[in-house]
């Protein structure tokens, strides 16, 4: 099936749950730079991560994951809109990487910033020490220290395939007592956390389910589809270009004999500007891209 998200929810507690699986999303995003085993395994965790938590938020807009670090990837980034259009991206030194390398040795002293960007309302922002031995250990404590829903993350990717499961604790509703409430939610992560890497990779949604909460009552609703986008355009280059001011412009038309050329690093598509576009993306205000089809 597509790539997808799916959510589940038991219904006799306060807990709900989703899934993610990534195949063609996460290919066309490592087709684009030859990422070492390593670090194509961390992108599609935070690809993973990022799909599950647009799933936790009710807004029209772009929910933006970067990780930065003073180690041998300073950077991961990820981007997942509330349609499900993802794009993701990293940055590594290649001979820093070891085969077996996990977070903590890849992005030492990391930070990740997960920022809510709607269509409408403010821009938000909030910060993740890269502190746990796991993506998810990281994001799970995020969770438990910002006095938001108490939530678990379960990611994983191989190269192939990216793969989440995420636990969350409602408010109170089907189960008021404190103490009830707590040993459900216990209960819930305790099951979770017997799950193996292989059985979240290569069970379906149904088999993983059944598997870990055979005895509960559950409903699994429909898989909302997500798919690999890139959101840049030559418009968007065109406005860039706009932005660094006529002079400037021409400067580099005039060191990059004649044209300039603006590279999407999330997807490798060229854009293409000569003197005749610069000189009518000036004189129209920059409010309109050159009217060309150069990539």
């Amino acid at each position: 099936m597509p790539d997808f998200t799916q959510r589940f929810l038991f219904d006799d507690t306060d807990v709900r749950g989703e899934l993610v699986g990534l195949t063609d999303t996460y290919a066309h995003v490592l087709a684009k730079h030859p990422y070492p085993q390593p670090v194509a395994q961390l992108l599609g965790e935070l690809l993973a991560a990022a799909s599950l938590l647009v799933g936790t938020l009710k807004f029209e807009g772009l929910m933006i994951l970067q990780a930065r670090s003073s180690g041998a990837v300073p950077l991961l980034m990820v981007e997942c809109s509330s349609e499900g259009e993802l794009r993701g991206i990293a940055r590594y030194h290649a001979e820093q990487i070891e085969a077996d390398a996990g977070l903590i040795d890849l992005m030492p002293e990391g930070v990740l910033a997960i920022t809510i960007d709607p269509k409408s309302g403010q821009r938000y922002q909030s910060l993740v020490d890269l502190d746990g031995t796991t993506l998810a250990d990281c994001l799970t404590n995020y969770f438990a220290t910002s006095e938001q829903l108490p939530t678990r993350f379960w990611l994983c990717a191989d190269g192939q395939c990216a793969r989440g499961l995420l636990l969350q604790q409602l408010p109170a509703d089907r189960l008021r007592d404190d103490e009830a409430r707590e040993a459900s939610w216990q209960h819930a992560v305790t099951l979770a956390d017997t799950l193996k890497t292989e059985e979240l990779l290569g069970l379906d949604n149904s088999t993983l389910l059944h598997r870990l909460y055979h005895e509960e009552a559950l409903r699994l609703f429909d898989p909302r589809i997500l798919e690999f986008r890139c959101s840049c355009s030559r418009e968007r280059s065109a406005n860039a270009l706009v932005s660094l001011g006529l002079a400037d412009a021409q400067q580099l038309l005039s060191e990059n004999a004649g044209s300039v050329t603006i590279d999407c690093q999330f997807c490798n598509q060229r854009y293409a500007f000569d003197a005749a576009d610069i000189a009518q993306l000036f004189a129209g205000g920059g409010s309109q891209a050159p009217s060309g089809t150069r990539h």
